[in-house]
């Protein structure tokens, strides 16, 4: 079968290969799941692999399989499987076990381990496959309703995890209301953040560089939400003239906005931050001011980053109702497709060089 890869630590090596296709008979207990894959969402992350920043092979390959974003059709399964069967549409989660408690407790996202495992970025090979094959424990039915979009399962399994754990932490208030709602970003994760701050009942203002009117602002007011452009105004500014927010929502992979944010956060507010930056800029802050509105304000900062399986099965609730209440919004941001894996040098060249890109993926198989 065919498949895209790179060889991790060589900048820009993504490249075709053939590789055997996958047995249900290689994963124990016969709990194997042969998965025919449809569609491969691309993203930052893919890139940042192809440029060689991070990401291994596993062991005894030279090459690492990408793609974490996948969607497929179940066409076999193991004797023991009776959870899932043939036919059935899938997404496979992206993190699997180390060693630590966490993870030995089916939560792998919270690993304390230095070395993760991760299908399509570090030590296990990624989607971007004719085919592949997984143990039921991390496949996840996708109902048929959501074939067309199923692709955008995986990112939104990073806006679950993050708005669930907001909510989790402020359990410690006894009761949290949030009213008002700030996303940082409008690219894919910011719209997904959008869509489920407004599925939970807040008034959200989601901050873009592009001035409107453009899709993402179209999208974003199709929801019912603001747009504002971070051309014309800050979020701290905007905060100090309209009202501070219960929850900020952070998804631009800039990180000095962080420090903006941390400003623009009400008392007992969380700022959720899901961007991952490898580089190394410097900003300048009021350290002190930050600080002190942090501890007498009762503010809360937190990371979201992977899933676990519960955040693909919370995902897949919210993405069924957002059809019932929206309709094809979801559609609409599947900008981008690329037929076929061969066209993988257009893949990449739609992820860097296209300006009014939200979501490139790859239709693998029909």
């Amino acid at each position: 079968m065919k498949a895209i890869a790179v060889i991790p630590g060589k900048p820009d090596s993504v490249h075709l290969v053939e590789m055997p296709k996958p047995s249900v008979d290689e994963i124990a207990d016969g709990r194997g799941i042969l998965v025919k894959v449809l569609r491969v969402g691309v993203d930052g992350t893919d890139k940042e692999i192809n440029n060689a920043e991070y990401g291994a092979p596993p062991p005894g390959s030279d090459f690492l399989v990408i793609g974490h974003e996948g969607f497929g059709v179940v066409e076999e399964v193991g004797a023991n499987v009776h959870e899932i069967k043939p036919g059935d549409y899938v997404v496979a989660t992206v993190r699997r076990p180390g060693q630590s408690l966490y993870d030995l407790i089916g939560t792998n996202d919270m690993t304390t381990d230095d070395v993760y495992y991760e299908r399509g970025i570090n030590l296990r090979h990624g989607f971007l496959s004719e085919y592949y094959v997984d143990d039921a424990e991390f496949i996840v039915k996708v109902p048929r309703g959501l074939k067309e979009v199923g692709v955008l399962l995986e990112p939104m399994t990073v806006v679950q995890k993050g708005i669930t754990q907001a909510y989790e932490i402020q359990r410690r208030l006894k009761v949290w209301r949030p009213k008002r709602a700030a996303v940082l970003g409008a690219g894919t994760i910011g719209l997904l953040a959008t869509l489920v701050l407004k599925l939970r009942g807040l008034d959200v203002f989601t901050f873009g560089r592009t001035h409107k009117p453009y899709l993402n602002s179209d999208l974003v007011e199709e929801l019912g939400a603001h747009y504002v452009s971070t051309s014309d105004t800050s979020v701290n500014d905007f905060a100090a003239e309209h009202g501070a927010f219960d929850l900020i929502f952070e998804a631009t992979g800039f990180s000095p906005i962080v420090f903006d944010a941390m400003q623009a956060l009400a008392k007992n507010g969380v700022l959720v931050l899901s961007s991952v930056t490898g580089g190394d800029r410097m900003a300048e802050v009021p350290a002190d001011k930050i600080n002190l509105d942090f501890v007498l304000g009762n503010r809360v900062m937190v990371g979201t980053v992977n899933a676990d399986r519960s955040y693909f099965e919370s995902g897949v609730q919210d993405m069924s109702v957002a059809v019932l209440e929206y309709g094809d919004w979801m559609s609409k941001l599947l900008t981008h497709p690329v037929a076929g894996l061969e066209n993988y040098r257009q893949l990449f060249e739609t992820l860097t060089n296209v300006k009014d890109v939200i979501k490139t993926y790859c239709e693998v198989g029909d």
